[in-house]
């Protein structure tokens, strides 16, 4: 009957490709769903991957494969790693065991590079069992302690995997005939999965079946068949609900070698055909080979020679995947050149140690030796103490001596210093000052002869109307070309008070810029006070030049109104910007020739926080190993004899600590230059 239940259920199993998947498949997928990172998405198809190892290896590499490629893509070697460890899997089930051994050494490196222990701990496991399906106990057992000290001594991995090794030890001294120290670890594994049944399990599931199975692979070591049928059945029945189908396979292969032993023929025939059936499905090449020779063997003694001739070939195809020579060959290939690698490791990692205990020791020496010296030394200087100490206090009284002279002598030259730096700041403005008046008498010029034409045509006027006047009777003509004279003159000495405003304003500008005493802040209309200025620093410049032309380009915004400022201070600024403007203007037209148009733009622009002043030119710019410099004083890109270096510093101080704004520039070398103004508007006045 129980036979019959295993075997429906075991149908049943086969028949719905839905349920080719573990209890943990479900839970995974629905996390996978929901990652939010490419990370997370890597490490949960590796997962998915592993559910699907002992039920279906088309969705283990299908799954395995999706997260190598994305973690290629991200660079994430952690995730990198564990999915190439999940082809090792499958390679390694399907009996490729040189490509498998290969591919795990890729994935060891790939972890170890990641510093991942819980993988670098399950692929040493993975490849202990390479060794163990060739029946090459002593590299698999080797392979199982490394993974066995990492899962215990750095408590990585969940229960399934550190069932996983101990039940792999287990089997392996099984194999080798020493059944005690298999009786040890396998009842470990067995105290551990009971101990775990209730506290659920990551992606390599219930490890109880493979328990239960090696455990009966034991009792049949010790001649205990009974036992060891009772594990198997057990075995059997625990993996149907985690779908294990290599491990149900497993089961009844084990019992079909155990009625083989037992000479029942008819019951050996079918659990090797049912275990052949569900290895075929995934397919496990070692079940493959190892029911298909049980079959050939039975149906052999039976003499049912087309039958033995059946398995039999699907045995040696199954043993030609397994056990090819030149698998083998490559096999014991690529792990001799491991065991070389780990040889070579372990011998540096010695020389190490060794080097570190000699470097130790001499250290350890060298501290001694040290110490004597310094015992000595001591000994030697207190001796010598009282007769030093009185030559040190005269060296000291002399020293101070010294640095009281030095201290003075350098307090004499700073001040030497500020004086010179005053002396070059006065003479720098004298020298702009000096610069300005050939613009500041060509400014002055056109309003005084205006002034004099003027006056002239109001004093043959008023000769006119002396004239007139003393005869007392006029006609209407004359009545009327006197008012009219009377209007002219009127309007001529209007113009006079006009222009002679504009010569008291230039003058005062000048005699404002020519100051040596702080001013004070008083309303500007900055407008016209930055217009005048790139006035007179062009006609200063066309004096100089009179083959100098340039387009003066202004775009002034009227809501920037009046802001209170020092406004000799602030026309210093902006005449150092605009003649240096200019000139790098005419310094480009001197390279480029008459294809060439300087322009100089002048633009403000009321901001919420501040006033903008931009001063423009489509000169040769600034290079970029000078950009961090021209603010610092004494620096200039000038030849010697053409600038001294302090008018940008002198600009950047008025605007930043005169002003509490900002000086900024923006250039491109070859194109353009703009030095951008910022004033703040905490005393600015209403805009009129």
């Amino acid at each position: 009957m129980k036979q019959a239940l295993v075997g429906f259920a075991l149908l049943l199993l086969l028949a719905l490709p839905g349920r080719a998947q573990s209890p943990e498949t479900a839970a995974i997928k629905k996390a996978l769903s929901q990652a939010t990172t490419d990370t997370s998405r890597v490490l949960l198809l590796a997962d998915l991957s592993a559910t699907y190892r002992y039920s279906h290896f088309d969705s283990v590499l299908r799954y395995a494969r999706d997260g190598l490629q994305l973690a290629q893509r991200i660079g994430y070697l952690k995730g990198e790693g564990r999915c190439l460890s999940r082809i090792g899997i499958i390679l390694s089930e399907r009996g490729n065991l040189p490509q498998a051994l290969r591919t795990n050494l890729d994935a060891l490196r790939l972890a170890e590079k990641s510093h991942d222990r819980e993988a670098i701990a399950r692929i040493l496991n993975q490849t202990g069992l390479l060794y163990q399906a060739l029946d090459d106990f002593r590299p698999a057992l080797q392979y199982y302690f490394q993974s066995r000290a990492i899962y215990e001594g750095q408590q990585v991995g969940g229960y399934s995997q550190r069932i996983s090794v101990l039940t792999n030890i287990g089997s392996t001294y099984v194999g080798t005939g020493q059944l005690d120290s298999a009786a040890y670890f396998l009842q470990q594994a067995y105290a551990l999965t009971l101990q775990s049944q209730n506290k659920g399990y990551n992606c390599w599931g219930n490890p109880l079946p493979y328990v239960l199975r090696e455990m009966g692979l034991l009792e049949a070591a010790r001649k205990h068949p009974d036992k060891a049928l009772a594990f198997y059945r057990r075995s059997a029945h625990a993996s149907i609900p985690e779908n294990d189908l290599r491990s149900l396979s497993r089961a009844y292969q084990y019992i079909a070698e155990l009625y083989a032993m037992q000479h029942q023929a008819d019951s050996s025939v079918y659990y090797a055909r049912k275990a052949l059936k569900v290895g075929l499905t995934l397919p496990f090449v070692i079940g493959i080979v190892r029911n298909s020779g049980l079959l050939s063997k039975a149906f052999q003694a039976r003499q049912q020679t087309d039958s033995a001739l059946k398995y039999m070939r699907i045995m040696v195809t199954a043993e030609d995947s397994l056990y090819n020579p030149q698998r083998i060959k490559r096999l014991d290939a690529i792990g001799f050149a491991e065991q070389r690698r780990l040889r070579q490791l372990e011998a540096e990692r010695t020389q190490f140690e060794a080097r570190t205990r000699l470097y130790a020791l001499m250290a350890g020496l060298a501290v001694l030796i040290l110490i004597v010296l310094l015992q000595w030394r001591s000994n030697y200087l207190q001796r010598q103490a009282n007769s030093r100490l009185h030559r040190l206090h005269a060296q000291v009284t002399r020293q101070k001596e010294e640095l009281t002279t030095q201290r003075d002598l350098l307090a004499n030259m700073l001040q030497e210093l500020k004086t010179t730096q005053s002396q070059l700041v006065l003479r720098e403005k004298m020298a702009s000052l000096g610069e300005l008046m050939a613009g500041v008498a060509h400014e002055i010029q056109q309003p005084a002869k205006i002034i004099k034409d003027l006056a002239g045509v109001s004093v043959g006027l008023c000769q006119e109307m002396r004239v007139e006047l003393p005869e007392g009777i006029y006609i209407t003509a004359e009545q009327e070309m006197l008012d009219e004279m009377l209007l002219n003159l009127s309007q001529y000495q209007n113009k006079i008070a006009e222009h002679s405003q504009r010569v008291e304003s230039i003058v005062r500008v000048m005699l404002e810029y020519s100051s040596n005493t702080p001013g004070p802040r008083q309303p500007t209309e900055l407008n016209t006070l930055a217009h005048d200025y790139l006035r007179l620093a062009y006609q200063d410049l066309r004096a100089k030049n009179r083959q100098f032309d340039a387009e003066l380009l202004a775009q002034l915004d009227p809501a920037v109104g009046s802001l209170e400022v020092v406004r000799h201070d602030l026309g210093r600024a902006l005449i150092c910007l605009f003649s240096n403007a200019l000139y790098a203007v005419q310094q480009r037209q001197q390279l480029e020739g008459p294809g060439y148009t300087p322009q100089v733009k002048l633009s403000t622009r009321r901001t919420v926080s501040g006033v903008e002043i931009c001063v423009w030119d489509n000169g040769l710019g600034i290079p970029a190993a000078d950009r961090a410099n021209i603010f610092e004083q004494f620096f200039t890109t000038k030849p010697i004899g053409e600038g001294t270096g302090l008018g940008l510093s002198f600009c950047h101080d008025i605007i930043t600590r005169g002003h509490g704004g900002t000086l900024r520039v923006e250039t491109q070398e070859g194109e353009f230059t703009e030095f951008i103004i910022t004033l703040p508007l905490a005393v600015a006045l209403p805009v009129s």
